[in-house]
C-alpha cells in the first residue's frame, strides 16, 4: 500500500491502493475516467460558472422564472425515449450509503429500488469512495457477503431490489486523483464512470441497463452535458444507446422551472425526476438569500402541504405524466423507533406525507429506514390499481397553471427559540460525523444527511443575515448565535456522553459551523470547507 502519489493509466491517485482498490482503479478504468474527464470537466467548469452568473442576478433583485427562449419545448408534443421493464414499478424506494450491510439489507428489504448514496448520505473519504465502488460491484454480481462482530452473515435474497448508484453532484472534486497536471477531478465523473466500467457487462448480461440517479443540477444545460456523458460513454463501450438510464433529482430551484427542458434534453437517457424536497428547501433558502421578503419559518414546519412545495410537487407529476417520464416523491426521513408512543407518532406522519404524494399522482417514493417500508407500500399499493406499475396515467389536465409566483410564495409559521437551538443541534451533529467520515446520521428521530443539515445551518445564515426575529422577540443575530451554540454544545455533550463528546471531533465541527452561519457570504454547499477537514 502507498499514499504517495501513483500513476494509474493516465491518472495521479493520492489515496493509497489497496489490492482491491487495483482491481477498481485498474489502468482501464482509470483510462476511462481520464477520457471523460479530458472531454467533459472543462465544460464543466464553465456550467458552474453559469451557476454564478445566475446566482448574482437573483441576488441585484430578479425572481427565477420560466424561460421564454424554451417556450416551444415547453409547448410542443413530445415523450422521452421509454423506460425499460424493470423500472415501472418503482413504488417505493430505500435510499443509504454504499456500506457493505447497508446495501445488503436494503437490496432485501421490501421495496423495488435501493438508491446506492456517493453522494448526500456519503461522506467521501478515500476508503468509502472506493469500498463503495467494489460493495456494489459485489451487488451486481450477487457476490456480495457481509459478517458481523457477533457472527451473523449477511448475504443477498433471491430477488433483490433494483440497484441505482447516486453519484455526486457537480460542484464536488476528488481530492485523491489529480489528471494532466489538476490536482483534482470531478468527483461526479470518477463515481459515473467507475461504475460503468465495472458494471455494464455484468447488468448487461442479466437484461438491464445501467441505472444512475444525478443530484443537484440546475439548468438544462446540466442536462445536456450529463446526457453528452452518458451517450459518449455509450459509443464509447459499443452499447446501444438508452442503456444508460438515469433519474433527475429537482432539488434546486433554478431547476424547478426547467423541468421540461430537463426532460427534452435528456430524452434519450432519462426516466424519472424526483421531488428532493430537503435539498430544495435548502436551494429555496440559497437562491432567495438576498430577498428579505422571502426568509423562511423553522425547518420542521415548512413541511409539503406549504403551497410553495406543494405546487412544486403537483407540477413535477403534470411534468413528468405528460412526458412518459415517472414523477418520483421524497424522502421520509422518520426512523422507527423504541419507543411505542413515539413509534406510533412516527408512522403516523410517514403515513400521512405518502398518502399525500400517492393521492397527488407520484408514482413512488423514498424512504430512509427498511421499518417504514411497510406502510410505504400499503400506501402506494392503495393507490396503484392492481396490475398497473405505476400512476402514469395521472395526468392532472384540470390543474390550473402553476406560476412562477406559485413556486414563489413564503410558507407561513414562526422562527423559534426552540427550532433554532434544534438547527444548532443537528447542524453541529452532522458536521461532527461528516468529518469524522459518516455521513448518515440518526438524530433525534429523524435519518439526517448533508440535504437536511444544510436547511438547519442556511435557516440561521438567514436569519441573521436578514436581521429577522424570534417568536419571542430576540433578534438573530451573530452573537446570539453564538450564545446559543455554547448553551447547545453543552447539551450535545451531555446526550453524546463525555466519552464520546472527548473522542469525537465536536469542536472542530462547532469552528466550522460557526464559519458557516456568521459568514458575510453564504458557503454554497458545506460539504466544500467540510471536505477539506475529512478524515
Amino acid at each position: 500500500m502507498t499514499s504517495e502519489s501513483t500513476a494509474v493509466g493516465r491518472l495521479e491517485v493520492q489515496g493509497r491502493l489497496t489490492a482491491e482498490y487495483r482491481e477498481i482503479l485498474s489502468p482501464e478504468a482509470a483510462d476511462f475516467v481520464a477520457d471523460l474527464v479530458e472531454r467533459f470537466a472543462p465544460r464543466l467548469t464553465r456550467l458552474l460558472e453559469d451557476r454564478k452568473a445566475f446566482q448574482a442576478r437573483i441576488d441585484a433583485g430578479e425572481l427565477p422564472d420560466f424561460l421564454p427562449e424554451t417556450r416551444e419545448i415547453r409547448e410542443s408534443k413530445w415523450k422521452i425515449r421509454g423506460i425499460p421493464q424493470d423500472l415501472l414499478d418503482r413504488r417505493v424506494e430505500i435510499t443509504g450509503p454504499v456500506d457493505r450491510k447497508m446495501i445488503i439489507n436494503a437490496l432485501n428489504a421490501n421495496v423495488r429500488v435501493f438508491m446506492a448514496d456517493f453522494e448526500d448520505s456519503l461522506a467521501p473519504t478515500w476508503d468509502n469512495v472506493m469500498q463503495g465502488q467494489i460493495n456494489l460491484r459485489d451487488a451486481n454480481r450477487r457476490t456480495i457477503e457481509f459478517t458481523n462482530p457477533d457472527g451473523r452473515v449477511y448475504k443477498l435474497n433471491d430477488d433483490p431490489a433494483v440497484l441505482i448508484a447516486r453519484v455526486r453532484g457537480l460542484h464536488l472534486s476528488e481530492k485523491h486523483i489529480g489528471w494532466s497536471g489538476d490536482s483534482r477531478i470531478p468527483g461526479c465523473l470518477l463515481d459515473f464512470g467507475l461504475y460503468f466500467f465495472h458494471n455494464h457487462a455484468e447488468r448487461k448480461q442479466r437484461g438491464a441497463g445501467v441505472y444512475y440517479y444525478v443530484p443537484k443540477i440546475q439548468s438544462y444545460h446540466e442536462a445536456q452535458w450529463w446526457d453528452d456523458v452518458f451517450a459518449y460513454t455509450e459509443d464509447r463501450f459499443g452499447v446501444e444507446r438508452g442503456t444508460i438510464k438515469a433519474t433527475f433529482l429537482i432539488e434546486t430551484l433554478p431547476a424547478v422551472f426547467q423541468m421540461h427542458e430537463i426532460l427534452h434534453a435528456l430524452r434519450d437517457h432519462v426516466v424519472a425526476l424526483n421531488c428532493g424536497r430537503w435539498d430544495y428547501i435548502f436551494s429555496y433558502i440559497k437562491t432567495l438569500k438576498k430577498h428579505p421578503d422571502r426568509v423562511l419559518p423553522d425547518r420542521q414546519v415548512v413541511t409539503m402541504d406549504k403551497p410553495f412545495l406543494s405546487a412544486y410537487s403537483r407540477l413535477l407529476i403534470k411534468t413528468c405524466h405528460e412526458r412518459g417520464a415517472l414523477a418520483m416523491g421524497g424522502m421520509a426521513a422518520f426512523i422507527p423507533s423504541k419507543d411505542p408512543k413515539e413509534n406510533e407518532i412516527a408512522l403516523a406522519k410517514v403515513l400521512a406525507d405518502k398518502t399525500l404524494e400517492a393521492a397527488n399522482g407520484h408514482d413512488g417514493t423514498w424512504i430512509a429506514h427498511p421499518g417504514l417500508a411497510d406502510v410505504a407500500m400499503e400506501v402506494f399499493d392503495k393507490h396503484i390499481p392492481q396490475g398497473r406499475d405505476n400512476q402514469l396515467d395521472v395526468l392532472r389536465e384540470n390543474d390550473p397553471p402553476i406560476t412562477a409566483a406559485d413556486l414563489l410564495v413564503v410558507p407561513e409559521g414562526e422562527r423559534t427559540d426552540a427550532g433554532m437551538r434544534t438547527n444548532i443541534r443537528v447542524s453541529l451533529q452532522y458536521l461532527e460525523a461528516w468529518i469524522s467520515g459518516n455521513g448518515c446520521v440518526p438524530v433525534y428521530g429523524l435519518m439526517e444527511d448533508a440535504a437536511t443539515a444544510e436547511i438547519s445551518r442556511a435557516s440561521i445564515w438567514q436569519w441573521i443575515q436578514n436581521g429577522k426575529s424570534l417568536s419571542n422577540g430576540k433578534k438573530v443575530t451573530k452573537s446570539l448565535f453564538r450564545e446559543m451554540m455554547d448553551e447547545e454544545m453543552q447539551v450535545v455533550r451531555s446526550e453524546v456522553g463525555e466519552a464520546r463528546f472527548q473522542d469525537g471531533r465536536f469542536r472542530e465541527a462547532a469552528v466550522l459551523m460557526d464559519r458557516l452561519t456568521t459568514a458575510d457570504e453564504m458557503t454554497d454547499f458545506l460539504t466544500l470547507p467540510a471536505y477539506e477537514t475529512l478524515a
